[in-house]
């Protein structure tokens, strides 16, 4: 019985070993999925992306949703912000930043850099002028949150 505690003992330890070194091991490589990374001193960066969703009803109609990705970003008032829309899915997306005179285009395979500078606290519709019209399936806004 003794040498079975001992054993589940030394079982126990070599495999937390193990396992920490693996953990030490693959830590070197992570990527974390969100970062705010600052490029110069007070300087934020944010990350977006074009999306589609589509499908077909049963009935054969089909259906399309352009989306900004994320789709709500928060940003501090009074401090330059850098936004990057990379396009993945439409051949472009014309927008504008409601409130604002920003305006811009995303293209398929490139990325659109925006600077921000939000001098009052609020919600802004970043909105995609191709997508927010009747006829054109569902709006393709994203909300940009300053606080």
């Amino acid at each position: 019985m003794k040498f079975i505690v001992i054993k589940r003992k030394w079982l126990f330890l070599v495999t937390a070993v193990i396992l920490a070194c693996c953990a030490y091991y693959y830590s070197k490589g992570a990527i974390p999925t969100f970062q705010n990374t600052q490029e110069k001193a007070n300087s934020l960066e944010y990350h977006m992306v074009t999306g589609e969703f589509s499908t077909t009803t049963k009935d054969g109609k089909k259906i399309e949703a352009y989306r900004f990705d994320p789709g709500t970003i928060v940003v501090p008032k009074n401090e330059e912000v850098s936004l990057r829309i990379f396009g993945v899915n439409g051949e472009e997306h014309p927008f504008y930043i409601e409130g604002t005179d920003i305006k811009g285009t995303v293209k398929k395979g490139e990325e659109t850099l925006v600077s921000l500078n939000f001098k009052e606290a609020g919600t802004y519709k970043l909105i995609c002028d191709t997508h927010s019209h009747e006829g054109h399936g569902l709006p393709m806004i994203a909300y940009i949150v300053v606080q």
